[in-house]
C-alpha cells in the first residue's frame, strides 16, 4: 500500500535545496516568488546559489541539508533546485526514519529519479516527478505545465491527454506510476533502489545521451527485468540527442520500440514529460490509467 504525503495548504512551508548540481541564486529566488504567489512560504537552503566544482556543495553539506529538510516538521514539501549529478553520491547515507513516519512531497526529476526510485522501493511513499525551481521562469510561470505543479501540490487529480504517435501500441493499462530519467534508472539497476516494475506503468525520458548509449541502457533495463512484466510504458522526450561520427541508425523512439516489440502492453510515445518546458507534474507511486487508442493518448490519476 503506497503512502501519500499530505497535500499542501496555504501558508505551508516549502524548502528548496540543490542536492545535485549547482544553480544560480536568482533562478531559485524567482521560483520562490512564484510559490509565494500561490500562498506558500519558502525557505531557500544554503546549497542554493553556491558551487563546488559542478556540484552545489560538497557531499556532506548537500547530505546534511537534505536530511535537515526531510526531518524538519515545519517543511511540508521539498522542491529541488535542479538535477545534474550528485544524488547517487548521498542516497545511501540518508536516514529515512522520521520521513517514513511523517512523509512529505519530494518534487523534481532528472537526477532526483534516484531518490524517487529509492523512496518508492524501500519506503512505499509517493513522490512527485515534476519541474524544479530551474523550470519556473517568467516565460513559463502561467503555462499549463507549471500550473500542473500548482494543482498537484494542492491535491488535485489530473488527466493529461495528448496526440498519437505512429509507434504507439494501443490498449489500456492501470498500475502504479514509476520511473523517470533513463540514465538514472540504469544507474540504480541492480541496487537497493531498483524499482519492482511488475504490473506498473513505467515512464522514461532523457537528455543529451548518445544514441548507442540509450540502446545500451535500454538493454540494461531489459536484462534486469524492468520491461517484461509492465502494465504499460510511457515514453517522454529525449532531447538534445547526440551521435558519434558514424550515426547509430535508430532514433531513441525506434530503439525503445525495437526492445519492447515482443511485449503486448500499451506503449505511448511523445508524452509531455522530460527535459523541456512541456513537463507535466506526475505523482509517482499512485495508481494511474493509461489509454492509447490510436487517435489520442491519456494518462489519468486514479487515486
Amino acid at each position: 500500500m503506497i503512502k501519500i504525503p499530505p497535500y499542501l495548504k496555504k501558508g505551508d512551508l516549502i524548502g528548496i535545496t540543490c542536492s545535485s548540481s549547482k544553480m544560480e541564486l536568482y533562478q531559485a529566488e524567482y521560483a520562490a516568488s512564484v510559490l509565494e504567489s500561490w500562498g506558500y512560504r519558502v525557505h531557500l537552503g544554503i546549497t542554493v546559489g553556491t558551487s563546488f566544482h559542478n556540484f552545489s556543495a560538497p557531499d556532506e553539506l548537500r547530505l546534511e541539508e537534505l536530511q535537515d529538510m526531510m526531518d524538519d516538521p515545519e517543511i511540508k514539501a521539498i522542491l529541488f533546485g535542479r538535477g545534474g549529478y550528485g544524488m547517487i553520491c548521498i542516497i545511501d547515507r540518508l536516514d529515512f526514519t522520521r520521513f517514513r513516519k511523517h512523509p512529505k512531497w519530494l518534487i523534481g526529476y532528472s537526477d532526483v529519479t534516484v531518490l524517487h526510485s529509492h523512496v518508492h522501493q524501500k519506503l512505499g511513499i509517493a513522490t512527485m516527478h515534476s519541474m524544479m525551481s530551474s523550470g519556473i521562469t517568467i516565460a513559463t510561470r502561467e503555462d499549463q505545465y507549471v500550473q500542473s505543479l500548482r494543482l498537484a501540490l494542492a491535491g488535485k487529480s489530473y488527466k493529461y491527454s495528448f496526440g498519437p504517435h505512429p509507434m504507439d501500441r494501443t490498449g489500456t493499462a492501470t498500475g502504479e506510476l514509476v520511473g523517470g530519467n533513463l540514465t538514472l534508472l540504469a544507474a540504480v539497476s541492480g541496487s537497493a533502489s531498483q524499482v519492482d516494475t511488475k504490473g506498473k506503468i513505467l515512464v522514461l525520458e532523457d537528455i543529451g545521451e548518445y544514441r548507442y548509449s540509450v540502446d545500451r541502457m535500454m538493454y540494461n533495463l531489459k536484462r534486469a527485468g524492468w520491461l517484461d512484466k509492465l502494465a504499460g510504458l510511457v515514453v517522454g522526450s529525449f532531447t538534445e540527442a547526440r551521435e558519434t561520427e558514424t550515426p547509430f541508425g535508430q532514433s531513441e523512439y525506434e530503439i525503445i520500440n525495437n526492445l519492447v516489440s515482443e511485449y503486448d502492453y500499451p506503449v505511448c510515445y511523445g508524452f509531455p514529460v522530460g527535459h523541456q518546458e512541456q513537463n507535466y507534474a506526475l505523482k509517482l507511486g499512485l495508481k494511474h490509467e493509461l489509454k492509447v487508442s490510436g487517435k489520442q493518448c491519456s494518462l489519468k490519476q486514479l487515486k
